[in-house]
Protein backbone atom coordinates (compact mmCIF):
# COMPACT_ATOMS: atom_id res chain seq x y z
CA UNK A 1 0.00 0.00 0.00
CA UNK A 2 1.76 3.30 -0.88
CA UNK A 3 2.69 5.81 1.67
CA UNK A 4 2.55 9.42 0.96
CA UNK A 5 4.65 11.99 3.12
CA UNK A 6 3.46 12.74 6.77
CA UNK A 7 2.02 15.94 7.80
CA UNK A 8 1.96 17.49 11.21
CA UNK A 9 -1.60 17.49 11.52
CA UNK A 10 -4.14 15.21 9.54
CA UNK A 11 -7.62 16.76 9.65
CA UNK A 12 -10.57 14.18 8.40
CA UNK A 13 -13.63 16.09 7.12
CA UNK A 14 -13.98 19.92 5.73
CA UNK A 15 -16.79 20.76 7.61
CA UNK A 16 -17.72 23.53 9.96
CA UNK A 17 -15.31 22.75 12.71
CA UNK A 18 -12.65 21.27 10.30
CA UNK A 19 -12.35 24.44 7.87
CA UNK A 20 -11.54 26.35 11.43
CA UNK A 21 -9.20 23.80 12.52
CA UNK A 22 -7.64 24.28 8.85
CA UNK A 23 -6.89 27.79 9.43
CA UNK A 24 -6.07 28.12 12.97
CA UNK A 25 -3.23 25.14 12.90
CA UNK A 26 -2.04 26.05 9.62
CA UNK A 27 -1.42 29.53 10.83
CA UNK A 28 1.79 28.05 12.16
CA UNK A 29 4.34 28.55 9.68
CA UNK A 30 6.37 25.56 11.40
CA UNK A 31 4.25 22.79 11.17
CA UNK A 32 2.13 21.36 8.42
CA UNK A 33 -1.53 20.03 7.81
CA UNK A 34 -3.62 18.04 5.76
CA UNK A 35 -7.43 18.69 5.38
CA UNK A 36 -8.95 15.76 3.49
CA UNK A 37 -12.73 15.78 2.28
CA UNK A 38 -14.76 13.14 0.98
CA UNK A 39 -16.54 15.48 -1.15
CA UNK A 40 -15.63 17.70 -3.51
CA UNK A 41 -15.00 21.33 -3.91
CA UNK A 42 -17.00 23.52 -3.44
CA UNK A 43 -17.59 25.75 -6.94
CA UNK A 44 -21.21 25.71 -8.10
CA UNK A 45 -22.46 29.30 -8.23
CA UNK A 46 -25.94 27.73 -6.50
CA UNK A 47 -24.06 27.63 -3.08
CA UNK A 48 -24.29 31.53 -3.35
CA UNK A 49 -27.93 32.11 -3.31
CA UNK A 50 -29.22 31.22 0.55
CA UNK A 51 -33.25 30.87 -1.05
CA UNK A 52 -31.91 27.58 -2.89
CA UNK A 53 -30.93 25.57 0.38
CA UNK A 54 -34.31 23.65 -0.18
CA UNK A 55 -32.63 22.52 -3.20
CA UNK A 56 -29.27 21.61 -2.07
CA UNK A 57 -30.77 19.52 0.20
CA UNK A 58 -32.14 17.27 -2.06
CA UNK A 59 -29.40 16.68 -4.46
CA UNK A 60 -27.53 14.18 -4.11
CA UNK A 61 -24.18 16.00 -5.68
CA UNK A 62 -23.17 17.29 -2.35
CA UNK A 63 -24.95 15.73 0.00
CA UNK A 64 -24.74 12.51 1.95
CA UNK A 65 -28.51 11.80 1.33
CA UNK A 66 -28.75 9.69 4.80
CA UNK A 67 -32.03 8.35 5.51
CA UNK A 68 -33.00 6.72 8.95
CA UNK A 69 -33.53 3.24 9.83
CA UNK A 70 -37.57 3.01 10.43
CA UNK A 71 -38.52 5.10 13.38
CA UNK A 72 -40.81 2.81 15.67
CA UNK A 73 -42.29 5.92 17.80
CA UNK A 74 -43.03 7.82 14.56
CA UNK A 75 -44.99 4.98 13.17
CA UNK A 76 -41.80 3.16 11.54
CA UNK A 77 -41.52 6.12 9.22
CA UNK A 78 -37.75 6.44 7.71
CA UNK A 79 -36.57 10.63 7.39
CA UNK A 80 -34.01 11.59 5.22
CA UNK A 81 -30.67 12.89 6.53
CA UNK A 82 -28.60 15.22 4.55
CA UNK A 83 -25.34 16.06 5.55
CA UNK A 84 -22.67 17.80 3.35
CA UNK A 85 -20.06 15.83 1.51
CA UNK A 86 -18.51 19.14 0.22
CA UNK A 87 -15.93 21.43 1.47
CA UNK A 88 -17.41 23.59 4.16
CA UNK A 89 -19.90 20.66 5.08
CA UNK A 90 -23.08 20.99 5.83
CA UNK A 91 -22.41 24.96 6.42
CA UNK A 92 -22.38 24.91 2.31
CA UNK A 93 -25.74 23.55 1.88
CA UNK A 94 -27.59 24.45 5.39
CA UNK A 95 -30.28 27.29 6.28
CA UNK A 96 -27.21 29.51 7.65
CA UNK A 97 -29.52 30.75 10.85
CA UNK A 98 -26.68 31.76 13.46
CA UNK A 99 -27.61 30.94 16.63
CA UNK A 100 -25.35 29.90 19.17
CA UNK A 101 -27.76 28.30 22.17
CA UNK A 102 -28.12 29.58 25.87
CA UNK A 103 -26.16 30.15 28.81
CA UNK A 104 -27.72 27.61 30.34
CA UNK A 105 -26.87 25.08 27.72
CA UNK A 106 -22.51 25.80 28.42
CA UNK A 107 -23.17 26.01 31.71
CA UNK A 108 -24.76 22.59 32.02
CA UNK A 109 -22.04 20.81 30.10
CA UNK A 110 -19.18 22.76 32.97
CA UNK A 111 -21.91 21.15 35.99
CA UNK A 112 -21.22 17.83 34.19
CA UNK A 113 -17.55 17.96 35.03
CA UNK A 114 -16.13 19.46 31.37
CA UNK A 115 -13.90 22.38 32.35
CA UNK A 116 -13.41 24.96 29.83
CA UNK A 117 -16.61 24.73 28.22
CA UNK A 118 -19.11 27.10 30.56
CA UNK A 119 -20.58 29.92 28.75
CA UNK A 120 -17.84 32.24 30.55
CA UNK A 121 -15.34 29.74 28.67
CA UNK A 122 -17.21 29.84 25.05
CA UNK A 123 -17.77 32.93 24.48
CA UNK A 124 -14.31 33.92 23.08
CA UNK A 125 -14.11 31.42 21.00
CA UNK A 126 -17.75 32.22 19.46
CA UNK A 127 -16.64 35.97 19.45
CA UNK A 128 -12.89 34.99 17.58
CA UNK A 129 -14.82 33.40 14.66
CA UNK A 130 -17.49 36.02 14.31
CA UNK A 131 -17.43 38.90 12.13
CA UNK A 132 -20.74 40.60 12.73
CA UNK A 133 -21.38 43.50 10.03
CA UNK A 134 -24.28 45.24 12.26
CA UNK A 135 -23.84 44.08 16.12
CA UNK A 136 -21.39 44.56 18.59
CA UNK A 137 -20.57 44.98 22.08
CA UNK A 138 -19.52 42.12 24.51
CA UNK A 139 -21.68 39.67 22.81
CA UNK A 140 -20.91 39.39 19.17
CA UNK A 141 -17.15 39.80 17.14
CA UNK A 142 -16.74 42.33 14.51
CA UNK A 143 -13.33 40.86 13.23
CA UNK A 144 -13.52 37.33 12.63
CA UNK A 145 -13.92 35.46 9.33
CA UNK A 146 -17.12 33.98 9.84
CA UNK A 147 -19.83 36.91 7.99
CA UNK A 148 -22.97 37.14 9.76
CA UNK A 149 -25.73 39.96 9.38
CA UNK A 150 -29.38 40.36 10.95
CA UNK A 151 -32.27 39.34 8.54
CA UNK A 152 -32.85 40.72 5.54
CA UNK A 153 -36.51 40.20 4.18
CA UNK A 154 -38.79 42.47 3.87
CA UNK A 155 -41.80 40.35 3.88
CA UNK A 156 -44.76 42.70 5.51
CA UNK A 157 -45.67 38.81 7.40
CA UNK A 158 -42.45 38.37 9.35
CA UNK A 159 -43.70 41.88 11.25
CA UNK A 160 -47.00 40.97 11.74
CA UNK A 161 -45.19 37.67 13.40
CA UNK A 162 -43.21 39.28 15.71
CA UNK A 163 -46.07 41.93 16.91
CA UNK A 164 -48.44 38.98 17.43
CA UNK A 165 -46.03 37.57 19.44
CA UNK A 166 -45.75 40.63 21.51
CA UNK A 167 -49.84 40.85 21.96
CA UNK A 168 -49.46 36.92 23.28
CA UNK A 169 -47.41 38.32 25.76
CA UNK A 170 -43.96 37.18 24.34
CA UNK A 171 -40.74 39.56 25.00
CA UNK A 172 -39.63 40.94 21.62
CA UNK A 173 -36.01 40.17 20.91
CA UNK A 174 -33.88 41.86 18.91
CA UNK A 175 -30.77 39.51 19.37
CA UNK A 176 -31.15 35.75 19.89
CA UNK A 177 -27.61 35.60 20.98
CA UNK A 178 -27.10 38.34 23.23
CA UNK A 179 -27.75 38.35 27.09
CA UNK A 180 -31.11 36.58 26.77
CA UNK A 181 -32.87 33.57 23.89
CA UNK A 182 -36.14 33.66 25.46
CA UNK A 183 -38.51 36.22 23.17
CA UNK A 184 -39.85 36.28 19.50
CA UNK A 185 -37.88 38.18 16.79
CA UNK A 186 -35.82 37.77 13.76
CA UNK A 187 -32.45 35.25 13.57
CA UNK A 188 -29.11 36.16 12.45
CA UNK A 189 -27.62 34.43 9.28
CA UNK A 190 -24.16 33.53 8.00
CA UNK A 191 -24.68 35.73 4.68
CA UNK A 192 -22.00 37.55 3.29
CA UNK A 193 -23.65 40.73 0.52
CA UNK A 194 -25.99 37.98 -0.26
CA UNK A 195 -24.31 35.27 -0.56
CA UNK A 196 -23.35 31.91 1.90
CA UNK A 197 -20.55 33.08 3.77
CA UNK A 198 -20.00 29.12 4.64
CA UNK A 199 -17.07 27.67 6.80
CA UNK A 200 -14.87 26.73 3.69
CA UNK A 201 -15.58 30.76 2.30
CA UNK A 202 -14.81 32.43 5.40
CA UNK A 203 -11.51 30.01 6.97
CA UNK A 204 -10.51 28.19 3.91
CA UNK A 205 -10.74 30.04 0.79
CA UNK A 206 -8.35 33.11 1.74
CA UNK A 207 -5.52 30.84 2.95
CA UNK A 208 -5.07 28.81 0.12
CA UNK A 209 -1.93 30.62 -0.35
CA UNK A 210 -0.11 28.82 2.69
CA UNK A 211 2.07 26.67 1.59
CA UNK A 212 1.94 24.26 5.08
CA UNK A 213 -1.47 23.62 4.12
CA UNK A 214 -2.44 20.50 1.91
CA UNK A 215 -6.11 20.26 0.66
CA UNK A 216 -7.30 16.28 -0.55
CA UNK A 217 -10.99 16.42 -1.92
CA UNK A 218 -12.61 13.18 -3.20
CA UNK A 219 -10.76 11.41 -0.67
CA UNK A 220 -12.69 8.86 1.60
CA UNK A 221 -10.79 8.10 4.69
CA UNK A 222 -10.93 4.37 5.26
CA UNK A 223 -9.94 3.71 8.81
CA UNK A 224 -7.27 5.34 11.40
CA UNK A 225 -4.05 3.73 11.79
CA UNK A 226 -3.36 3.42 15.38
CA UNK A 227 -0.06 1.23 16.28
CA UNK A 228 0.95 0.67 19.91
CA UNK A 229 -2.05 3.02 21.10
CA UNK A 230 -1.11 6.01 19.28
CA UNK A 231 -3.12 7.39 15.91
CA UNK A 232 0.35 7.92 13.40
CA UNK A 233 -1.95 8.39 10.33
CA UNK A 234 -5.21 7.68 8.41
CA UNK A 235 -6.00 5.19 5.14
CA UNK A 236 -7.89 6.23 2.68
CA UNK A 237 -9.03 5.93 -0.68
CA UNK A 238 -8.25 8.18 -3.65
CA UNK A 239 -8.46 8.31 -7.62
CA UNK A 240 -9.46 4.30 -7.50
CA UNK A 241 -6.32 3.63 -5.33
CA UNK A 242 -5.65 3.28 -0.99
CA UNK A 243 -2.76 5.22 0.03
CA UNK A 244 -1.80 5.84 3.87
CA UNK A 245 -0.71 9.39 5.50
CA UNK A 246 1.44 9.74 8.51
CA UNK A 247 0.80 12.15 11.21
CA UNK A 248 3.51 13.42 12.92
CA UNK A 249 1.42 15.09 15.90
CA UNK A 250 -2.16 14.27 15.55
CA UNK A 251 -5.07 12.92 13.56
CA UNK A 252 -8.25 15.13 14.38
CA UNK A 253 -11.65 13.77 13.13
CA UNK A 254 -14.41 16.60 11.92
CA UNK A 255 -15.97 14.17 9.83
CA UNK A 256 -19.53 15.02 11.92
CA UNK A 257 -21.81 13.08 14.25
CA UNK A 258 -22.75 10.78 11.57
CA UNK A 259 -19.28 9.89 9.94
CA UNK A 260 -16.69 10.83 13.14
CA UNK A 261 -18.14 7.53 14.96
CA UNK A 262 -18.33 5.58 12.09
CA UNK A 263 -15.10 5.89 11.49
CA UNK A 264 -13.96 5.15 14.71
CA UNK A 265 -15.70 2.23 14.77
CA UNK A 266 -14.44 1.00 11.52
CA UNK A 267 -10.95 1.90 12.76
CA UNK A 268 -11.70 -0.26 15.77
CA UNK A 269 -12.66 1.66 18.65
CA UNK A 270 -16.10 1.44 19.87
CA UNK A 271 -18.01 -1.07 21.17
CA UNK A 272 -16.14 -4.50 21.24
CA UNK A 273 -19.42 -7.21 20.32
CA UNK A 274 -20.51 -4.49 17.59
CA UNK A 275 -17.05 -4.84 15.89
CA UNK A 276 -16.68 -7.76 16.60
CA UNK A 277 -19.90 -8.67 14.53
CA UNK A 278 -18.06 -7.08 11.49
CA UNK A 279 -15.12 -8.90 11.81
CA UNK A 280 -13.23 -5.66 12.90
CA UNK A 281 -10.42 -6.55 15.49
CA UNK A 282 -11.35 -4.16 18.60
CA UNK A 283 -8.31 -1.89 19.07
CA UNK A 284 -9.78 -0.18 21.64
CA UNK A 285 -13.28 -0.77 23.39
CA UNK A 286 -14.74 2.26 23.69
CA UNK A 287 -18.71 1.44 24.64
CA UNK A 288 -20.13 4.75 24.15
CA UNK A 289 -19.47 5.18 20.36
CA UNK A 290 -22.34 6.11 18.52
CA UNK A 291 -23.99 6.12 21.55
CA UNK A 292 -25.95 9.45 23.04
CA UNK A 293 -27.22 10.50 19.07
CA UNK A 294 -29.37 13.74 19.91
CA UNK A 295 -31.45 15.76 17.20
CA UNK A 296 -33.93 18.36 17.48
CA UNK A 297 -37.41 17.17 15.94
CA UNK A 298 -40.44 19.10 15.32
CA UNK A 299 -43.57 19.90 13.38
CA UNK A 300 -45.24 22.08 10.43
CA UNK A 301 -48.15 23.81 11.34
CA UNK A 302 -49.44 25.82 8.19
CA UNK A 303 -51.90 28.64 7.40
CA UNK A 304 -53.52 29.73 4.62
CA UNK A 305 -53.20 33.54 4.40
CA UNK A 306 -56.31 35.71 2.96
CA UNK A 307 -54.00 38.04 1.18
CA UNK A 308 -51.08 38.04 -1.46
CA UNK A 309 -48.35 38.64 0.74
CA UNK A 310 -46.30 35.79 0.91
CA UNK A 311 -43.23 34.18 -1.14
CA UNK A 312 -45.90 32.57 -3.42
CA UNK A 313 -45.88 35.70 -5.90
CA UNK A 314 -42.13 35.22 -6.14
CA UNK A 315 -42.74 31.87 -7.46
CA UNK A 316 -44.29 32.56 -11.19
CA UNK A 317 -41.87 31.08 -13.09
CA UNK A 318 -40.50 34.81 -14.70
CA UNK A 319 -39.75 36.11 -11.37
CA UNK A 320 -38.26 33.15 -10.24
CA UNK A 321 -35.20 34.13 -13.25
CA UNK A 322 -35.63 37.17 -12.24
CA UNK A 323 -34.31 36.64 -8.57
CA UNK A 324 -32.06 34.10 -9.17
CA UNK A 325 -30.07 36.68 -11.89
CA UNK A 326 -30.40 39.35 -9.60
CA UNK A 327 -29.05 37.78 -6.45
CA UNK A 328 -26.04 35.56 -8.30
CA UNK A 329 -25.03 39.68 -10.35
CA UNK A 330 -25.85 41.41 -7.83
CA UNK A 331 -26.47 40.55 -4.26
CA UNK A 332 -29.88 41.41 -3.46
CA UNK A 333 -33.13 40.03 -3.94
CA UNK A 334 -35.08 37.71 -2.64
CA UNK A 335 -32.97 34.63 -3.68
CA UNK A 336 -30.45 36.35 -1.04
CA UNK A 337 -32.62 35.64 1.97
CA UNK A 338 -33.49 32.53 3.96
CA UNK A 339 -36.71 32.24 4.15
CA UNK A 340 -37.41 31.08 7.55
CA UNK A 341 -35.98 34.75 8.80
CA UNK A 342 -37.91 35.18 11.95
CA UNK A 343 -38.38 33.06 15.06
CA UNK A 344 -39.03 32.42 18.98
CA UNK A 345 -37.38 30.64 21.85
CA UNK A 346 -40.05 29.95 24.15
CA UNK A 347 -40.65 28.77 27.65
CA UNK A 348 -43.46 26.11 28.18
CA UNK A 349 -43.46 26.42 31.86
CA UNK A 350 -42.29 29.72 33.19
CA UNK A 351 -40.26 28.39 36.12
CA UNK A 352 -37.89 27.02 33.72
CA UNK A 353 -34.54 28.59 33.67
CA UNK A 354 -33.82 28.48 29.57
CA UNK A 355 -36.43 28.05 26.73
CA UNK A 356 -37.44 24.68 25.99
CA UNK A 357 -39.12 25.29 22.52
CA UNK A 358 -37.91 27.04 19.55
CA UNK A 359 -40.08 28.07 16.31
CA UNK A 360 -39.01 29.20 12.97
CA UNK A 361 -41.67 31.25 11.05
CA UNK A 362 -41.91 31.17 6.89
CA UNK A 363 -44.02 33.52 5.00
CA UNK A 364 -45.26 30.46 2.64
CA UNK A 365 -46.31 27.29 2.60
CA UNK A 366 -43.30 24.40 3.14
CA UNK A 367 -42.71 21.98 0.28
CA UNK A 368 -42.16 18.60 2.22
CA UNK A 369 -42.41 16.20 -0.32
CA UNK A 370 -41.30 13.40 0.78
CA UNK A 371 -37.96 14.29 2.43
CA UNK A 372 -39.30 17.20 4.30
CA UNK A 373 -37.40 19.77 3.44
CA UNK A 374 -37.83 23.35 3.29
CA UNK A 375 -38.36 24.43 -0.62
CA UNK A 376 -40.47 27.31 -0.86
CA UNK A 377 -39.25 27.19 -4.76
CA UNK A 378 -40.69 23.81 -4.97
CA UNK A 379 -43.51 22.51 -7.37
CA UNK A 380 -45.92 21.54 -4.02
CA UNK A 381 -45.08 24.96 -2.63
CA UNK A 382 -46.07 26.73 -5.90
CA UNK A 383 -49.45 24.54 -6.61
CA UNK A 384 -50.77 25.66 -2.82
CA UNK A 385 -51.49 29.49 -2.97
CA UNK A 386 -50.91 31.72 -0.59
CA UNK A 387 -50.08 30.43 3.03
CA UNK A 388 -47.29 30.65 6.14
CA UNK A 389 -45.35 27.93 8.00
CA UNK A 390 -44.24 27.60 11.64
CA UNK A 391 -41.84 25.09 12.54
CA UNK A 392 -42.17 24.21 16.06
CA UNK A 393 -40.32 21.37 18.28
CA UNK A 394 -37.99 21.08 21.52
CA UNK A 395 -34.99 22.04 21.54
CA UNK A 396 -33.63 19.79 24.73
CA UNK A 397 -34.81 16.46 23.35
CA UNK A 398 -35.15 13.69 26.11
CA UNK A 399 -34.90 10.97 23.17
CA UNK A 400 -31.75 8.94 22.07
CA UNK A 401 -30.86 7.59 20.07
CA UNK A 402 -27.83 5.95 18.19
CA UNK A 403 -25.49 5.03 15.31
CA UNK A 404 -23.92 1.52 14.13
CA UNK A 405 -21.80 0.19 11.60
CA UNK A 406 -23.88 -1.46 8.61
CA UNK A 407 -20.96 -3.37 7.66
CA UNK A 408 -17.23 -3.33 7.87
CA UNK A 409 -17.10 -1.43 3.98
CA UNK A 410 -15.96 2.07 4.64
CA UNK A 411 -18.18 3.20 1.65
CA UNK A 412 -21.48 1.87 3.08
CA UNK A 413 -23.64 4.09 5.17
CA UNK A 414 -24.22 3.25 9.02
CA UNK A 415 -27.20 2.59 10.65
CA UNK A 416 -29.13 5.50 12.29
CA UNK A 417 -31.55 4.95 14.96
CA UNK A 418 -32.72 8.72 16.00
CA UNK A 419 -35.55 7.23 17.95
CA UNK A 420 -37.59 10.86 17.85
CA UNK A 421 -40.26 11.48 20.28
CA UNK A 422 -39.46 8.34 21.85
CA UNK A 423 -39.54 9.96 24.96
CA UNK A 424 -43.02 10.95 25.80
CA UNK A 425 -42.09 13.91 27.44
CA UNK A 426 -40.62 15.58 23.50
CA UNK A 427 -44.20 14.94 22.96
CA UNK A 428 -45.44 16.68 25.76
CA UNK A 429 -42.83 19.58 24.91
CA UNK A 430 -43.74 19.97 21.34
CA UNK A 431 -47.40 20.22 21.72
CA UNK A 432 -47.58 22.62 24.50
CA UNK A 433 -45.14 24.58 21.47
CA UNK A 434 -48.51 23.85 18.89
CA UNK A 435 -50.82 25.25 21.53
CA UNK A 436 -47.92 29.17 22.16
CA UNK A 437 -48.05 29.13 18.49
CA UNK A 438 -51.83 28.73 17.84
CA UNK A 439 -52.12 31.78 20.77
CA UNK A 440 -49.70 33.92 18.68
CA UNK A 441 -51.37 33.18 14.92
CA UNK A 442 -54.74 34.28 16.87
CA UNK A 443 -53.61 37.35 17.93
CA UNK A 444 -54.84 40.86 16.00
CA UNK A 445 -52.02 41.53 14.39
CA UNK A 446 -52.67 38.25 11.79
CA UNK A 447 -56.58 39.42 11.71
CA UNK A 448 -56.19 40.91 8.01
CA UNK A 449 -54.48 37.91 6.62
CA UNK A 450 -54.84 34.35 8.69
CA UNK A 451 -56.70 32.29 6.62
CA UNK A 452 -57.66 28.65 8.44
CA UNK A 453 -55.02 26.17 10.25
CA UNK A 454 -54.84 23.49 7.44
CA UNK A 455 -52.33 22.00 9.62
CA UNK A 456 -52.85 20.23 12.23
CA UNK A 457 -56.07 21.72 11.32
CA UNK A 458 -58.78 22.80 14.03
CA UNK A 459 -60.37 19.71 14.43
CA UNK A 460 -57.34 18.67 16.72
CA UNK A 461 -57.43 20.05 19.91
CA UNK A 462 -56.87 17.07 22.70
CA UNK A 463 -53.35 16.22 23.62
CA UNK A 464 -54.27 12.45 22.01
CA UNK A 465 -55.02 13.80 18.96
CA UNK A 466 -52.00 15.96 18.36
CA UNK A 467 -49.98 13.57 19.76
CA UNK A 468 -50.99 11.13 17.13
CA UNK A 469 -51.00 13.81 14.65
CA UNK A 470 -47.33 14.36 15.80
CA UNK A 471 -46.05 11.03 15.73
CA UNK A 472 -47.32 10.81 11.98
CA UNK A 473 -45.76 14.18 11.09
CA UNK A 474 -42.59 14.63 13.23
CA UNK A 475 -39.51 15.83 10.96
CA UNK A 476 -35.74 16.34 12.11
CA UNK A 477 -34.24 19.68 12.09
CA UNK A 478 -31.29 18.42 10.72
CA UNK A 479 -29.18 19.29 14.02
CA UNK A 480 -27.47 15.71 14.89
CA UNK A 481 -24.91 15.90 18.07
CA UNK A 482 -23.64 13.60 20.46
CA UNK A 483 -22.69 10.34 19.19
CA UNK A 484 -18.76 10.89 20.54
CA UNK A 485 -19.34 12.86 23.33
CA UNK A 486 -17.54 14.25 25.75
CA UNK A 487 -17.46 12.92 29.94
CA UNK A 488 -15.48 11.76 32.54
CA UNK A 489 -17.37 8.51 32.96
CA UNK A 490 -17.11 5.55 30.93
CA UNK A 491 -19.04 5.89 28.20
CA UNK A 492 -17.50 8.88 27.32
CA UNK A 493 -15.65 8.98 24.15
CA UNK A 494 -13.54 12.02 24.40
CA UNK A 495 -12.62 13.99 27.32
CA UNK A 496 -12.66 17.75 27.78
CA UNK A 497 -9.72 18.79 25.79
CA UNK A 498 -11.86 16.52 22.90
CA UNK A 499 -8.93 13.57 22.99
CA UNK A 500 -10.35 10.20 22.46
CA UNK A 501 -10.01 7.90 25.96
CA UNK A 502 -7.71 5.69 25.20
CA UNK A 503 -5.86 6.59 22.43
CA UNK A 504 -3.07 9.23 21.94
CA UNK A 505 -2.65 11.66 18.99
CA UNK A 506 -6.25 11.56 18.07
CA UNK A 507 -9.13 13.77 19.24
CA UNK A 508 -12.60 14.70 17.92
CA UNK A 509 -14.22 17.94 16.90
CA UNK A 510 -16.97 18.52 15.75
CA UNK A 511 -20.95 18.50 16.77
CA UNK A 512 -20.74 15.03 18.02
CA UNK A 513 -18.48 15.56 21.09
CA UNK A 514 -21.85 17.64 22.56
CA UNK A 515 -22.64 15.85 25.66
CA UNK A 516 -26.21 17.37 25.15
CA UNK A 517 -27.61 19.11 22.34
CA UNK A 518 -27.58 23.38 22.40
CA UNK A 519 -30.30 25.02 22.08
CA UNK A 520 -31.09 26.19 18.86
CA UNK A 521 -29.49 25.50 15.52
CA UNK A 522 -26.50 24.07 15.88
CA UNK A 523 -23.74 25.12 13.26
CA UNK A 524 -22.31 28.30 15.26
CA UNK A 525 -21.69 25.92 18.26
CA UNK A 526 -19.75 23.47 15.33
CA UNK A 527 -17.58 26.07 14.34
CA UNK A 528 -16.76 27.19 18.06
CA UNK A 529 -16.01 23.60 18.97
CA UNK A 530 -13.32 24.21 16.04
CA UNK A 531 -12.30 26.64 17.87
CA UNK A 532 -11.83 25.33 21.33
CA UNK A 533 -9.70 22.32 19.97
CA UNK A 534 -7.51 24.75 18.38
CA UNK A 535 -7.24 26.36 21.63
CA UNK A 536 -6.07 22.74 23.17
CA UNK A 537 -4.21 21.95 20.49
CA UNK A 538 -2.32 25.48 20.34
CA UNK A 539 -2.20 25.76 23.56
CA UNK A 540 0.03 22.61 24.14
CA UNK A 541 -2.90 20.55 25.60
CA UNK A 542 -1.55 17.36 23.54
CA UNK A 543 -3.82 14.19 24.14
CA UNK A 544 -1.54 12.37 25.90
CA UNK A 545 -3.02 11.50 29.02
CA UNK A 546 -5.79 9.14 27.75
CA UNK A 547 -2.79 7.17 26.69
CA UNK A 548 -1.79 6.18 29.97
CA UNK A 549 -5.17 4.88 30.67
CA UNK A 550 -4.68 1.99 27.98
CA UNK A 551 -1.31 1.50 29.26
CA UNK A 552 -2.67 0.98 33.04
Amino acid sequence: MPRERAFDYVIVGAGSAGCVLANRLSADPDCSVLLIEAGGRDRNPLFRLPMLMGRLFQSGIYNWRYHTEPVPSLGGRSLYWPRGKVLGGSSTINGMIYVRGNRHDYDRWAQLGLDGWSYEDVLPAFLRSEGHVERSGVHHGTGGELTVCRARGTNPLFDAFVEAGHQAGHPVNDDFNGPEQQGIGRYDFTIRRGRRCSTSAAFLHPIRHRRNLSTATGSLVRRVVVDGGCATGVEMARGGGTRTVGARREVILCAGTVNSPQLLMLSGIGPGDALRRHGIRVVHELPGVGRNLQDHVDCVLSYACTKPVTLYRELRADRMIRSVAEGMLFGRGIATTFPYEAGAFFKSRPELVAPDIQVHFMPALESTASLHVPNPFGKAAADAGHGFALRVGPVNPASRGWIDLRSADPADAPLIQPNYLQDDADCTTTIAGIRMVRDVIAQPAFDTCRGPELAPGDALQSDTDLTAWLRANAMTTFHPVGTCRMGTDPMAVVDARLAVRGIAGLRVADASVMPVITSGNTNAPAIMIGEKAAEFIRGGAEPQATAKESEE
